[in-house]
């Protein structure tokens, strides 16, 4: 059958369900918007079944029977990109990074494979520059890379055959949305693509113990470009996140079968590449010459590492229909903050306009933001600035009441070992046991928290 005698089908960019004729809402996942129009693949000649069970029935084991150890990692010599792995790569594993253009991402992976050429094996596949482009950028970041083996190719079966022979311990796809298979007739970057290409890989990975390195693009929403079945496939997935105009670069792990999830790595970007910065919480605290209104510092969990990150609010009258704007944080939780301080604490902002910013570009999605939220939005609002070496974190209920948040002892260290000499935290977060250079206010319901904040200097 020739090509222009197939039928066109409908295919969803996000979960790959295929339907005859176009509709507005993909029948497979609901998203709307997303139906694709390709021609269906071609079946393979001579009645020939694209898999054939082969072999009889495979063998059962007992869990008990199976021994659990720990994977061994191999450190990228980037401490922080190792942290968003959970230490390290693993042998066999997959990972996809995924972040707007120009952000980083080869620029990290390159510095990587530099550092790890010096005593291991490993090959930077490149579907995306030259490779005069790269070793410019090698160059430029005066990396030394006379181990760092390079291919420049897009058909994944020479990839394939060539990651066999050269057998390298680690190997990075720049990236999955430029690869196409002989298989397929459709075209690079498209879902059957996308969705083969990795799943190969895969397959290669865990029969070679080969660590393989997916760079994925991002729509503009910010997700991962493709069917949500690539994310499945990989066993870890980060995101590079930040502003690519400001020079502060953070990596969040978002599924890691090795380690913990929402760890993050934290970078600066310089002439010489991104290098890692040791103490993220100084770059988000503004240094404010004297104490300013609507300013709250938050001791926020991310992953297993607490950062202190600096709540701004504004709260200023309303000239016709008042707004509510977050960066950084949940809009709907906001609106639902200024509900909870209107009817259990008084607060009236119905008739302002109300922006909170988390600062340094960090992204937060906890609840136990929420104290640190209204008690910023309270201080802007009465013009009153808030106690110096202030830390504060908790989760606020619609009933006004204060919920602990995990690992609060962690936050309170952090602060601590940071000079902060106050935190005002839920009850149920009080420590059994003073914590050295910091007095604790541990309050239970809103009312009681804005009311503490009047009676502090």
């Amino acid at each position: 059958m020739s090509r222009a005698s197939l039928k066109t089908v409908f295919t969803c960019s996000d979960c790959g369900a295929s339907t005859g004729k176009w509709q507005g809402q993909c029948p497979g996942c609901g998203v709307w918007n997303t139906l694709v129009e390709t021609l269906p693949e071609a079946p393979l000649g001579g009645g020939q079944k694209r898999f054939e069970p082969i072999g009889g029935a495979a063998v059962l084991q007992t869990l008990s029977d199976i021994e659990a150890r720990e994977e061994d990692r191999l450190p990228t010599g980037i401490g922080e990109f190792d942290r968003a792995l959970g230490g390290g790569l693993v042998s066999g594993g997959v990972v996809l990074i995924g972040g707007d253009p120009g952000i980083g991402k080869s620029t990290l992976l390159l510095q990587a494979l530099a550092a790890l050429s010096t005593a291991h094996a490993v090959l930077y596949v490149s579907g995306e520059e030259s490779g005069q482009q790269i070793a410019m950028r090698a160059r430029r970041l005066s990396l030394e890379t006379g181990q760092l083996r390079l291919l420049a190719e897009i058909n994944l079966e020479r990839i394939l055959a060539t990651l066999r022979s050269a057998q390298p311990q680690v190997a990075v796809i720049d990236s999955i949305q430029t690869l196409w298979s002989e298989q397929l007739s459709s075209a690079p970057g498209s879902v059957a693509q996308v969705r083969e290409c990795a799943a190969q890989l895969t397959r290669l990975a865990k029969q070679t113990g080969i660590t393989v390195i997916l760079v994925g693009h991002v729509t503009k929403e910010g997700a991962l470009a493709g069917p949500r079945v690539l994310e499945h496939i990989v066993d870890t997935v980060l995101y590079f996140e930040g502003d690519t105009h400001s020079s502060f670069r953070l990596i969040r792990a978002v599924k890691n079968r090795y380690g913990a999830v929402n760890e993050i790595g934290v970078f600066a970007m310089t002439d010489r590449g991104l290098k890692g910065v040791s103490n993220p919480s100084a770059i988000f605290l503004s240094q404010h010459g004297t104490d300013v209104p609507g300013s709250c510092v938050l001791v926020t969990q991310e992953g297993t590492r607490p950062l202190l990150v600096e709540i701004q609010a504004l709260v200023d009258q309303a000239h016709g229909n008042p707004r509510r704007l977050t960066v950084g944080l949940d809009a709907q939780r906001l609106a639902m903050l200024l509900a909870v301080l209107h009817r259990h604490a008084g607060i009236v902002c119905f008739d302002q306009d109300v922006f909170v910013n988390a600062v340094g570009g960090v992204k937060i999605a906890e609840p136990a933001a929420d104290l640190a939220v209204s008690l910023a939005i309270v201080s802007s609002l009465k013009n009153r600035s808030l106690p110096a070496k202030l830390i504060v974190f908790g989760e606020v209920g619609l009933a006004g009441e204060i919920r602990p948040a995990p690992r609060g002892q962690e936050r309170l260290r952090e602060a601590a070992k940071l000079g902060f000499t106050r935190a005002m935290i839920p009850e149920a977060n009080k420590p059994r046991q003073a914590i050295a250079g910091i007095e604790v206010l541990a309050v239970r319901r809103v009312e009681e928290a804005v009311q503490r904040l009047r009676e502090l200097d």
